[in-house]
């Protein structure tokens, strides 16, 4: 369908058009700077991933003078690394780890129903049966339990088939890989998207959130923690933020922060490194995803838009913590086991794209990180500092909530308690009449309806925001070989959500650099061009944006090759870093 010259159609109301509360644009960042130095804070907020964001909206919602920084972009780290999940954990069960289940449980059904439906959704996965007698009735046990763990239930309770049912859903196995199967739901998101949606719902409250400030050193008043010398790791300026306490989100980096504050750390953090690869929907014929048994964890075949997610692997990692390498050895893996089940095998030449991640697990007996819990751990390390680690995504908000609760005897006055439970995300409000509003707004607008059921499960009714900030009918027009977004959401993305270099809005705000095998590379030029209009680089920046990227894809694909992680490592972290006064590690 023709797009015309994007305006506020002249028939919605004016609340349909008006600007939203939190947004991260140019203005709001330089304001962000002047805040940090000028105004004390009862909540400091160290870390812009998932925990750190819904720290700083849970403190924010009590009524707390709140500020974030993140010395990246939002999500640069885990939170952006996942499986994409928001689930109990199955094999938590097995582990025995019954109110970890129940807790993500219940945050699942909260994100689905109230706090997030535009971005957290239901997802199918079939369970494949390999051993008679016993398996069915015991894992249709657990499934149950699972089923009736979390309360109100707004997905399908699990669903037994035959071998031929299971066929009939996932022609892709073969057919001796199973004897039945059964049918259970989770659900999904992206795990980037809904971390900038919390900071940015955090900011709608009253936060100051700042990405690019990194904390380069602690202040203390006697032996209590009063604040942090942070640095614009744009153009190196440094201000000092005083805070009543000061609370360390920073995920694998928890040890680091510690060490720079003075302070002994009541746990240790240890990194497990995960790979994901993504492959085209077309390789895996099935219309549910898959979950399969290994030696030690289970790995997941996750419906992807167009595509599957595969994963994930488990390994110890104790080299660079900012750019975890995917070696060939992990995506061998991924591959082998995926393909032990497969009618038809994957190949390398199969695979669109590969992400590492690291998960902080609180360090144990257990030398099997696979084996070490996901509970969580909060401490007040010493008067003003507080740490929280370990966890799962799907439960951060609770672990937000705890932190806060932890910080409570340094902060003046009677704390409220945590209402994050009844708090929607942004886009939330209004999004269910808007899908059913669909083809209307897309007549309005001039697009497909389809394309406006996607940008509503992105932006839920933000969309009329998103959309206002086309001023010329090309920004409505798809990416250039990533049809799947549209111009005007690379422009968003600067604009509103807080993305300062052409990584952030590849990497994170769209998922171009998994989702296309040029890996962003072939769009690399318009994204940066589109970024200029709002941030006014000049041409030498685009092309510096360009080649910072390039090198950044280039070294991803060749530590993709190599045997071990040290080799890999070798090659990820001498690509060239776009924050150019990042100080790695800080002291």
């Amino acid at each position: 369908m023709a797009s015309r010259k994007p305006t506020a159609p002249p028939e919605l109301s004016t609340s349909d058009t008006e600007r939203p509360g939190g947004l991260l644009g140019p203005a709001e960042r330089a304001l962000a700077w002047r805040r940090l130095a000028d105004e004390p804070f009862d909540v400091l907020v160290i870390g812009g991933g998932v925990v750190g964001a819904g720290v700083a909206l849970d403190a924010a919602t009590r009524g707390l003078r709140v500020a974030l920084v993140e010395a990246r972009d939002l999500a640069s780290g885990t939170s952006s690394r996942s499986s994409k999940l928001f689930h109990g954990g199955l094999r938590y069960l097995e582990q025995l780890e019954f109110g970890l289940v129940r807790e993500a449980l219940r945050e699942r059904e909260l994100m689905l129903t109230t706090l997030a439906p535009h971005l957290v959704k239901p997802v199918s996965f079939l369970y494949p049966l390999t051993r008679r007698l016993w398996e069915r009735p015991y894992t249709a046990a657990g499934l149950l339990l699972y089923d009736s763990m979390g309360g109100a239930r707004s997905v399908p309770g699990q669903k037994h088939l035959t071998r031929a049912g299971a066929l009939r859903m996932a022609p892709a196995l073969r057919r001796s890989a199973l004897i039945g199967g059964i049918r259970y739901y989770d659900a999904q998101a992206d795990d980037a998207r809904h971390t900038m949606t919390v900071a940015r719902t955090a900011a709608h409250y009253g936060a100051v959130v700042r990405t690019s400030t990194q904390v380069v050193g602690f202040h203390r008043e006697a032996d209590r923690v009063s604040g942090v010398r942070v640095r614009d790791v744009e153009d190196g300026a440094e201000v000092d933020v005083r805070a009543n306490v000061v609370i360390n989100c920073t995920g694998v980096w928890t040890d680091e922060l510690q060490r720079a504050s003075g302070s002994r750390g009541r746990f240790r953090v240890r990194a497990s490194k995960g790979v994901h690869i993504v492959v085209p929907r077309d390789r895996i014929v099935a219309e549910t995803g898959l979950i399969l048994r290994t030696e030690k964890s289970v790995l997941f075949v996750i419906p992807w838009r167009n595509h599957w997610i595969i994963g994930t692997t488990d390994t110890d990692w104790n080299l660079d913590l900012a750019h975890p390498a995917a070696t060939e050895r992990d995506i061998d893996y991924l591959l082998d086991h995926v393909n032990s089940v497969l009618a038809t095998p994957l190949t390398h030449a199969d695979i669109e794209g590969v992400y590492a991640g690291l998960r902080p697990l609180l360090a144990g007996e257990s030398e099997e990180t696979s084996k070490l819990s996901r509970e969580h751990a909060v401490a007040r390390v010493a008067p003003g500092l507080v740490a929280i680690a370990g966890g799962k995504y799907t439960t951060y908000r609770v672990m937000a909530a705890d932190a806060v609760d932890t910080a409570a005897v340094d902060l003046p006055g009677r704390l409220q308690p945590s209402i994050t439970d009844r708090v929607p995300l942004l886009g939330a409000d209004g999004y269910h009449a808007l899908v059913n509003q669909a083809d209307l707004l897309a007549a309005r607008w001039g697009l497909h309806p389809y394309r406006v059921r996607h940008l509503l499960d992105r932006y839920g009714s933000l969309l009329h925001d998103v959309l206002a900030h086309a001023t010329h009918p090309d920004h409505l027009k798809p990416i250039d070989a990533a049809a799947d977004y549209l111009r005007v959401e690379a422009i968003y993305a600067v604009a509103a959500e807080g993305a300062l270099h052409l990584e952030d809005v590849l990497t994170r705000r769209t998922r171009i650099s998994i989702e296309y095998p040029h890996r962003g590379v072939a769009c690399a030029r318009q994204v940066a061009e589109l970024m200029a209009e709002v941030l006014g680089w000049t041409p030498a920046q685009v092309d510096w944006e360009i080649s910072v990227y390039q090198s950044r894809v280039d070294a991803e694909r060749t530590s993709q090759t190599k045997p071990d992680d040290a080799a890999a490592d070798n090659i990820r972290a001498n690509a060239p870093e776009s924050r150019r006064h990042l100080a790695e590690p800080i002291l």
